[in-house]
């Protein structure tokens, strides 16, 4: 029964055999005299591995190996395997049988001998064992016939157990059999893992690259041979095998990496290759030619070796498992590792550099680095991890014009200094790095070095995560940034990277931050998190954001202060505890095309005298004031739509000012504009409309130039002028609200010129409470209500104005109401009022209790009524016949008595309604007392 071991080995082959492996023929049946197939031509002294000779049974060729460069020891055989028939045996010369040299899969053309066996139908376990004749030919037939059909499939693979790579290479050139069974899956596992070590075939398909590939994966036959084919060329460095000899073997083994570096220049000079594997093992016997010596660094720690690169040599980790891990490069001093100029193609990879400077060492290092890359080469750094315990010198150092190297899947963490330093006009490529937990910033870019950056990892700083100061340039594409000390990303002192599709979030301060003169683009960028602003730009910095999501910061989302500028467009900001974008300080950027809504703060905070042309934005559903403009700031803002908000949609107070043009402003729980403390904006052709407190408010002495606006369908009145306020409103159109038009009170004044007011539900304008406005050359027409109402002392100037088609009059004045009027047309208004007196209706009528049409009002003593309640005339005379009346005034009011709040029910109206006192005016609109947060 065969061993456990071959049993696995033939559950291999088996497993082969379905992806399309080699497979072990049977014998021929057409003639037992038939033999098996050569693949590859074997000379007549050709080499058979010594391990032939434990069988003497067996023949066992020798010669010298031509494969590879290394002379093989010769084994003398008593047979020649080549030799077909006793007709061609000479001693010497290649058998005829044989196919063409350098062939494996051509067909070759075997001599048959002239005499035949008798069961030649029968498989070859199956035929009756020959006795050797006393010939030689005879005996050579038989040896040769006994290899290639009889016997067993398990021992020659037990023989080929013992054989190298060589001889396994060359006996699989015997014939078809042979082959396969030299070509198992597991043998040659072994074999690779005996030299290599590592646990995965290794794949050297181009210059500078090396991949790891699952043999489950492979779309080869034998991923392993295929692995030690390309490997072959090698030089290894592992203690212990320097001394050591292997038959079958050529490869070079050294104690140091100094010396495989030596013996590699010595080689180059020479134009001599290492290794290959003879036969059919090799396709490329010149590929160590073609490119660059290649070392393996097997496991263990190799100190103080002083590594300069100056040519196209590869470097590798060799061991199991974690391979960068169990192979240390290590140096006190100077730097590590150092690529200079003439290392175009070198490679370093699966290593684990170190730098690690004797603190109380008077040497000085800090222009020393863990590994460093100097002008005029373009190494690969693949799969490296990468220390430093330097307190004044980087990890690693990128300097100078032509440095261009490949920085990829490294691990360039834990270091006391800057992670990555790349200067000084040096490019690159950096691509999947792990850069963490650096006590400085993770990346420095500077002085017009530019960097490609794509999908590094740079986390737990305990700085900035990338800072490119000085001119620094770079592109940095989809890095993962977060939670570093201060800034995700820092730009300072006319830096200009681009950056994109990055994800910047959890910084324990801001985003990114870009100061003194910054420069950048940032476009496609996650920003969120963040401690504090996702995005700062100061100190006259410029840069360009576009398109990014900045969102749910724990403070603000873009914040412009101290002369700051810059292009924030086309992003989406939202989520953030304070302003989505806040102006401060005399900062002037454009903020265009952006989408700022749901903030638990405002949306736009612009103050201390900010500046910007803030344009075609869409601002809404934010907790506090859509916009809010204070203490000397003027922004502009044009083509805007702010919508939705909690509270107000732009607020101006603290002398605010600026210019609104041509916004959508629209459904804020407040107004649409409040106006208050000294600010002076211009409003001009805005649409305000859907304000449940009134379109626009103007108190606490409030300014500003309200111009060509349409203000319309607003819960309360259109325009609310209070508190001594004195606004300018021209060529407004004031419609359609639910309430009065324009309503002005408690002092309020303001000029309104040439305005259209119509269709409103209360008085187009109502003046009350000591107010004293200006009207002049407006037309007030088509209101449910009068056109103009003056009450509770108040007064104003009335002067050229048309006021027509109002339902309740044209110009209704309260008791001691004395306007100056000049040139007013006031005609066919409705008159309801006095027509609903003359004809005896009870005034509630055609009022309800939504509207408060002038006329005289009385108490009734007799049923006790107060000042709060209304008794209209008709009511009076009908109702109240007999009691003890008193008139009040002329003035709004709607009838108690119809409204049923009396205890006498009246008599001129139907069933009561439910209504309490009278209004004399309209509702107090809800003034924002937002807190302001710096």
């Amino acid at each position: 029964m065969p061993s456990a071991s071959f049993m696995a080995s033939r559950s291999y082959v088996r497993r082969s055999r379905r992806k399309g492996a080699n497979r072990i023929p049977t014998p021929s049946r057409t003639t037992s005299a038939e033999p098996c197939e050569p693949s590859c031509p074997i000379q007549p002294n050709q080499n058979i591995p010594a391990t032939f000779q434990a069988f003497p049974h067996l023949s066992s060729v020798s010669s010298t190996s031509t494969g590879g460069g290394g002379a093989v020891p010769a084994h003398n055989s008593p047979y020649d395997l080549r030799r077909k028939s006793p007709s061609h045996h000479d001693g010497s010369g290649p058998s005829t049988s044989a196919a063409t040299a350098g062939s494996p899969t051509s067909p070759a053309t075997p001599t048959i001998p002239a005499q035949g066996y008798s069961s030649a139908m029968l498989p070859a376990r199956k035929r009756p064992r020959r006795t050797c004749s006393a010939t030689y030919e005879t005996c050579t037939n038989t040896a040769a016939h006994y290899l290639q059909y009889e016997l067993p499939d398990e021992v020659l693979l037990t023989i080929f157990n013992y054989l190298l790579e060589q001889d396994l290479c060359r006996v699989s050139q015997v014939c078809k059999r042979f082959q396969v069974i030299a070509n198992d899956t597991e043998l040659w596992k072994r074999l690779y893992q005996s030299v290599y070590e590592y646990d995965l075939p290794l794949f050297n398909p181009a210059p500078c690259r090396f991949e790891f590939v699952s043999p489950e994966e492979s779309d080869l036959a034998n991923p392993w041979k295929e692995s030690f084919r390309q490997l072959y060329r090698g030089i290894h460095v592992r203690q212990g095998y320097q001394d050591i000899t292997f038959k079958g073997r050529n490869l070079v083994y050294f104690n140091t990496v100094q010396g495989a570096l030596d013996y590699a220049d010595e080689r180059s000079g020479s134009n001599s290759s290492t290794g290959s594997l003879s036969g059919s093992c090799s396709n490329h016997s010149n590929e160590g030619s073609v490119q660059g010596a290649l070392i393996f660094l097997h496991a263990g720690t190799y100190r103080g070796e002083f590594l300069v690169i100056d040519s196209d040599i590869a470097l590798i980790g060799a061991a199991s498992g974690n391979v960068a891990e169990s192979v240390i490069l290590e140096r006190e001093s100077e730097s590590t590792v150092m690529f200079v100029e003439g290392a175009k193609n070198a490679y370093a990879g699966h290593l684990t550099l170190k730098f690690s400077p004797d603190v109380t060492s008077t040497v000085p290092h800090h222009k020393h680095y863990c590994l460093e890359v100097g002008e005029n080469c373009s190494p690969t750094i693949d799969h490296c991890i990468i220390r430093s315990t330097s307190v004044v010198g980087a990890a690693v150092c990128v300097s100078g014009v032509g440095a261009n190297p490949v920085i990829r899947h490294c691990d360039i963490s834990d270091c006391e200094n800057v992670g990555l330093y790349v200067t000084d006009y040096a490019q690159g490529t950096y691509e999947d790095n792990e850069i963490s937990r650096n006590a400085l910033a993770g990346i420095w870019v500077k002085n017009y070095a530019n960097p490609i950056m794509r999908r590094n990892h740079i986390h737990h700083g305990r700085d900035v995560g990338i800072f490119t100061f000085d001119n620094g340039l770079g592109y940095f594409e989809a890095n993962d940034i977060h939670n570093n000390r201060i800034a995700g990303f820092e730009v300072k002192a006319g830096a200009n990277p681009t950056v994109v599709h990055c994800e910047i979030h959890h910084g324990q301060t801001g985003g990114i931050y870009v100061h003194e003169n910054g420069l950048g683009q940032f476009i496609d960028n996650k920003i969120h998190s963040n401690n504090f602003a996702g995005v700062w730009i100061t100190s006259n910095s410029n840069p360009t954001i576009r398109r990014n999501e900045i969102y749910n910061g724990h403070q603000g989302g873009v914040y412009i202060f101290g002369e700051g500028r810059g292009l924030i467009e086309h992003n989406n900001i939202y989520g953030n505890a304070l302003a989505g974008i806040q102006i401060r300080t005399n900062s002037d950027p454009i903020v265009r095309h952006n989408k700022i809504h749901h903030g638990q703060h405002g949306g736009i905070y612009v103050h201390e005298k900010g500046q910007g042309l803030i344009e075609e934005n869409e601002v809404y559903a934010n907790t506090l004031a859509g916009v809010w403009i204070t203490t000397g700031s003027t922004p502009v803002l044009r083509r805007n739509r702010i919508h939705s908000g909690k509270q107000v949609g732009v607020y101006f107070y603290d002398n605010g000012h600026g210019k609104l043009e041509d916004n959508d402003i629209f459904n804020h729980l407040y107004s649409g504009v409040q106006i208050r403390t000294g600010s002076n904006p211009v409003i001009r052709g805005n649409k305000i409309w859907g304000g449940q407190n009134g379109g626009v408010l103007v108190y606490n002495g409030g300014l500003g130039l309200l111009e060509q606006n349409e203000i319309f369908d607003n819960a309360m009145a259109g325009v609310w002028i209070k508190t001594d306020s004195n606004p300018t409103l021209k060529r407004n159109k004031i419609f359609d609200g639910r309430d009065g038009g324009i309503c002005i009170f408690n002092g309020g004044k303001g000029v309104l010129e040439e305005n259209d007011i119509f269709r409103n539900a209360q008085a187009g304008v109502l003046i009350s409470t000591q107010s004293h406005p200006v009207l002049k050359r407006n037309r007030i027409f088509d209101g449910l209500a009068a056109g103009v109402e003056i009450t509770n002392n108040a007064t104003a100037t009335l002067e050229f104005n048309q006021i027509f088609n109002n339902r309740f009059g044209g110009l209704c004045l309260a008791s001691g109401v004395q306007p100056i009027v000049r040139g007013n047309k006031i005609f066919n208004n409705q008159d309801a009022v006095e027509k609903a007196v003359a004809n005896g209706q009870c005034l509630y009528k055609i009022s309800s209790y939504t509207s408060f049409p002038m006329h005289d009002f009385y108490r009734c003593q007799t049923c006790n009524t107060t000042d709060r309640n209304a008794i209209c005339v008709n009511c009076i005379k009908t109702c109240h016949a007999g009691h003890d009346v008193e008139f009040i005034r002329h003035d709004r009011f709607f009838c108690d008595c119809g409204a049923g709040t009396l205890t006498n029910q009246c008599q001129l109206q139907g069933e009561p309604t439910q209504d309490t006192d009278t209004l004399y005016d309209s509702a107090a609109p809800m003034e924002s007392h937002t807190l302001m947060v710096n």
